[in-house]
């Protein structure tokens, strides 16, 4: 929740002033983010990704935390336009907008409830206290039927199940990266996956890339708003493809319509008045 200043004083001392606590460009010095002089400290030394995080957070972290994020991006990078933020992407391909018109709508579609960057803010702050609750004598069995139970028994936990498939294979393609840049296993992901042995003896269901993903970041020592940040824009690469994809196609082609296609849920039709001569 943002603070709303009422004090004249304050608009007055922001008047005409471009105001940083990141950084900027110090005409005759340097460029500066957080500290760093991105001319001789940053570029051809770390990675564009260790640079978002950086921005994203204030802190530059190392360059193995950084991959392994880059990894993650890829897996939520699918060229498939029937994921529905990349279906924002094709349907502008096909209506002859721009890429970069494209790819933010597409990035916007994403930032939902169940899909995407801002699902690991639910899906962290889940983790993170549930681990809590375990510290305090709580058995894991017990904190998900309970958590099970405020959803009609439903398996609905952030970060686990999956709608369409069993199974998430993004994880398995994760944890290869984990072990590849050597991360040890925290009490954030042994406790994920404690979860999701009681999920695949319940329900059948398991822990999906959200999960991973929500309980990596807490082992790191990420808050679930920093998550986010750097996460913003998780999804660019696969609107993008399916934009492309549709771009040279005849217009309004993507996904067309009949009458009888919708359903019409409102007033039945009705006559009107005759049109005056």
């Amino acid at each position: 929740m943002k603070k709303h200043y009422d004090s004249l004083g304050f608009w007055e001392g922001c008047r005409g002033k471009f105001a940083s606590r990141k950084g900027g460009w110090q005409i005759g010095k340097g460029v500066f983010s957080h500290g760093y002089n991105m001319m001789e400290d940053l570029v051809g030394k770390v990675s564009y990704f260790q640079l978002m995080i950086l921005h994203a957070t204030g802190y530059l972290p190392d360059r193995r935390f950084a991959d392994w994020v880059e990894a993650s991006f890829i897996c939520m990078s699918w060229p498939d336009s029937r994921i529905w933020c990349n279906q924002i992407g094709a349907l502008a391909g096909t209506a002859g907008a721009s890429v970069v018109s494209a790819t933010t709508a597409g990035i916007l579609a994403g930032d939902s409830r169940i899909y995407a960057q801002k699902t690991l803010l639910e899906g962290m702050e889940f983790i993170q206290r549930t681990l809590a609750k375990k510290k305090s004598g709580h058995s894991v069995r017990d904190l998900v039927l309970n958590e099970c139970a405020k959803h009609g028994g439903k398996p609905q936990l952030m970060g686990y199940a999956r709608p369409i498939a069993k199974g998430d294979e993004r994880v398995r393609a994760m944890e290869k990266v984990t072990e590849q840049l050597g991360f040890s296993i925290g009490e954030h992901l042994t406790l994920a996956y404690e979860i999701e042995e009681v999920l695949l003896q319940e329900f059948d269901e398991s822990m999906n890339i959200n999960g991973y993903s929500s309980a990596f970041f807490s082992d790191q020592g990420y808050s679930p708003q920093e998550a986010y940040q750097f996460c913003a824009i998780l999804v660019a690469s696969g609107v993008t493809a399916c934009y492309l994809d549709t771009y040279d196609r005849p217009p309004e082609t993507f996904l067309p319509m009949r009458c009888e296609d919708i359903d019409y849920q409102g007033p039945p039709p009705r006559p009107v008045p005759p049109r005056e001569e």
